[in-house]
């Protein structure tokens, strides 16, 4: 296709894909602000070993994916919520809880969610000092050199708000919504394809000249010729 034909098509169907934009990313605008808020805290902890030694550190960074398997267990939900006391069993608790090791780091990071910041933020810190007071009294029993220093990097941890995103959903609506514009207009373009309407397309598709056409209006066809000798046609006026 050519540059042309590009542009007749933009021409045409173009009002498709604006439209199908407009309304994509109205309709998501539209559902995420109806959603209810949802807010994050996140807190690390850092279990990083009491010398430096070669041993010692791999030893730290295999326990670290043994603490939040440990972390994340139904014992210590129900002895946070006992801390905190906070208004949920368990199972709910973990539900809006997670924790994930950087071995590169020697931190343990521990996030939690909730409609309420002030409860998101309860949440991340009580488990975490609970995680802290567990390890530093199994410690303090052990030999200094081969501790593992547990502590909560920083108290002052950032809270935010992760759901809903209205602006970015809107966004992300519009591409879709350009994406199923581009597609229906070019189902239809190709469904056009097959009817050969102009001269152009036929000698486009057939590879041949177009010698004639046959008007499709009777109206806007010419004049049949008139045979040499025969007389002109008269019109016969009305009387008053």
């Amino acid at each position: 296709m050519t540059i042309q034909d590009y542009l007749r098509i933009l021409r045409r169907w173009g009002w498709i894909v604006a439209a199908a934009m407009i309304l994509a990313g109205g309709a998501a605008f539209g559902v995420s602000s109806l959603q209810e808020k949802m807010y994050r805290a996140t807190v690390q902890v850092s279990t990083v070993p009491a010398r430096p030694d070669w041993g010692l550190g791999n030893t730290a960074k295999d326990l670290m994916r043994n603490f939040a398997l440990n972390i994340r267990t139904w014992e210590m939900a129900e002895r946070v919520i006992a801390r905190a006391q906070l208004d949920m069993d368990p199972g709910d608790f973990l539900s809006r809880v997670a924790v994930s090791p950087d071995s590169s780091t020697f931190t343990i990071k521990i996030e939690a969610r909730d409609r309420d910041p002030e409860v998101a933020k309860l949440m991340a810190l009580s488990l975490a000092d609970e995680f802290v007071d567990e390890r530093t009294a199994y410690y303090a029993q052990q030999d200094k050199r081969d501790r593992i220093e547990v502590k909560i990097v920083s108290r002052a941890i950032p809270v935010e708000q992760y759901r809903p995103k209205p602006l970015l959903n809107a966004v992300a609506g519009s591409v879709l919504g350009l994406l199923l514009g581009v597609a229906i207009v070019l189902g239809l373009t190709w469904m056009e394809a097959d009817l050969l309407r102009t001269p152009e397309a036929v000698e486009r598709t057939l590879g041949l000249p177009v010698l004639g056409t046959i008007p499709a209006d009777e109206a806007s066809a010419p004049s049949p010729a008139r045979p040499r000798g025969a007389p002109l046609p008269t019109h016969s006026a009305a009387n008053p």
